[in-house]
């Protein structure tokens, strides 16, 4: 096969098709950068799930003066309660399951409160009393909270024993949520790039209908006719891929790095590293999706 020729053809295609092979640059590219952004997103679940879930403690609620609750009845949990509640958080039933806890005071949770929720009037309303005495507990396996709800739930003393957990799955349940939206939008724009490729090869094999007589005529193999068609696809798709991979990158460097983190210094965002390695997936992606399409679509053309 003579390749300066198979390529010659091909530009030729793209030129006289320029208006059709900028609308699979853009589709492309749109429907690839939804994609990377839900690679991301599904990264960025991962790591923060592998970090917050380490981190995640559960937090034995002692009672107050004004705690609802049958457990609650006799009033604040008193010393004789709190000492039993340590005692049992020492005990050879637990002690295996529990990395280290502290205990924090009313003064203490109150110190904390003011700091949390500084300039907000809340804080002129409420007192130290209010503020629960809590144990609050690491697990060597954040998994295993449920043996620290039954044990400790029932005691005299304790109004509620919550693992924060709960708290950070509803927040990856809404990341969740927001990438397989992203998924959903970049499989509707896949198929519209595909759809709209093998449009854009069969009008381009139309287009040229004689030369393919032609070649046809003097023994040229399918293959040979089609490969010009296939790398027309290719090369509009990978550039839109290129350019979504630069979308990616310049959104975690400006968006994610830039903006997320400095505004929320607590989290650990992917960074550009992680951009990069999404890149190629866009590129194999956009390559093999346009080749398949275009394949395809002369095929048929040939065909007919």
């Amino acid at each position: 096969m003579r390749i300066g020729l198979v390529l010659g053809e091909a530009a030729n295609g793209l030129r006289r098709n320029a208006s059709m092979v900028v609308s699979v640059v853009l589709v492309t590219f749109i429907s690839l950068t939804f994609v990377g952004v839900a690679v991301l997103m599904q990264m960025q679940i991962m790591q923060m799930k592998s970090v917050w879930y380490d981190k995640a403690q559960v937090a034995v609620y002692l009672c107050t003066g004004i705690s609802p609750g049958e457990s609650c009845a006799g009033g604040e949990a008193t010393q004789e309660q709190i000492d039993a509640v340590e005692a049992q958080l020492n005990s050879d039933v637990l002690a295996p399951f529990i990395d280290k806890f502290y205990f924090e005071s009313h003064e203490e949770a109150f110190k904390n409160f003011q700091k949390q929720f500084e300039g907000n009037p809340v804080t002129e309303y409420v007192t130290a009393d209010q503020l629960n005495q809590t144990f609050w507990v690491n697990l060597i396996d954040p998994s295993n909270a449920a043996v620290l709800s039954e044990s400790l739930g029932s005691m005299p003393g304790v109004e509620t024993v919550t693992d924060q957990r709960r708290y950070l799955d509803q927040i990856f349940s809404v990341l969740n949520a927001a990438s397989y939206t992203a998924i959903g939008i970049a499989s509707l724009m896949l198929i519209a790039a595909v759809l709209l490729i093998a449009t854009t090869i069969r009008l381009s094999a139309f287009s040229r209908r004689r030369e393919i007589g032609i070649m046809r005529l003097v023994g040229a193999s399918n293959r040979f006719i089609q490969t010009p068609f296939v790398l027309e696809g290719v090369f509009a798709a990978l550039l839109g891929s290129l350019l979504a991979g630069g979308a990616v990158v310049a959104i975690v460097q400006f968006f994610v790095q830039g903006y997320l983190g400095d505004t929320l210094q607590f989290t650990n965002f992917v960074d550009v590293k992680d951009a990069l390695i999404v890149v190629p997936i866009l590129l194999i992606v956009g390559a093999v999706l346009a080749a398949f399409s275009a394949n395809f679509a002369i095929s048929r053309y040939l065909k007919v």
